[in-house]
């Protein structure tokens, strides 16, 4: 069976950040800590599968984190529009996992139930839990349910030869993370399992979090689920683009071949 190859594109990045903001136990709290924002897309032949969309424009306005370019024009050095995206792994509903939703008219979602089922239930009437959400994402994905372009998912799901996703919560409720076959192995995207490498290996949860011990548990699964633990990819940090050997354009890192020597 052919694998998949594997590209992180990074769309946006965050550096006037501490590491306050990415550790909930360090001990320099004050030191600069930067983030990238990334989408991933999965390909084998004619077959893509775009996890997660970023966010647009107008959610970067809205919440004053510019993006450096539109998620749709980020997937261009692959040779991809948005409407050749049939296929969305949605990790979780966060806007800038989910922000991109309305930009890929033509996909289906893949989701945990129990992501929607968050979303859009008693937990978004405390404000600090309803902070990372947008109601406009959260509608659009009602509207791919409705449209029947949304597949759920309970736990452990298939979407694709060589392609699962797996339930970890932590961070959202019904947060997934990606297992994909390459020729390096099985590789994990963690998504925001794990923002970066200090989180799962240094076990340091992140401090957005709705459950402290799925988070930390979750760790675990990921370095079950992975090959090796040079194949698990975090969410945000940007020493993935030094690890991995670059793709079609400066923005782009190639995963699927494993981290250079």
């Amino acid at each position: 069976m052919t694998d998949w190859e594997v590209h992180a594109v990074k769309y946006a990045d965050r550096n006037a950040r501490t590491r306050a903001d990415s550790f909930i136990f360090d001990d320099n709290h004050d030191q600069p800590h930067a983030m990238d924002y990334f989408m991933w897309i999965l390909r084998r032949g004619d077959e893509v599968i775009l996890v997660d969309t970023g966010y647009d424009d107008t959610e970067a306005a809205a919440r004053d984190r510019p993006i450096r370019m539109a998620p749709q024009e980020a997937l261009a050095p692959l040779g991809l529009q948005a409407d050749d995206i049939t296929s969305v792994i949605v990790t979780h509903l966060h806007y800038d996992h989910a922000g991109g939703l309305h930009l890929f008219p033509n996909a289906t979602l893949h989701m945990q139930a129990a992501e929607m089922a968050f979303a859009t239930g008693p937990c978004m009437c405390h404000d600090t839990l309803r902070t990372p959400f947008t109601a406009g994402h959260i509608c659009e994905a009602v509207k791919r349910l409705y449209g029947g372009k949304l597949i759920f998912h309970d736990g452990d799901g298939d979407v694709a030869d060589g392609v699962t996703v797996h339930c970890i919560g932590g961070h959202s409720r019904g947060l997934q993370c990606v297992r994909v076959r390459t020729s390096a192995g099985w590789l994990v995207l963690a998504s925001d399992a794990a923002h970066y490498y200090e989180n799962f290996q240094a076990r340091k949860p992140f401090p957005i979090v709705v459950d402290l011990q799925n988070m930390l548990d979750g760790y675990d699964t990921l370095y079950r689920l992975a090959s090796s633990p040079s194949l698990i990819i975090p969410g945000h940090d940007p020493l993935v683009r030094d690890l991995f050997p670059a793709g079609q354009a400066a923005h782009i890192t190639r995963l699927d071949q494993g981290p250079k020597p």
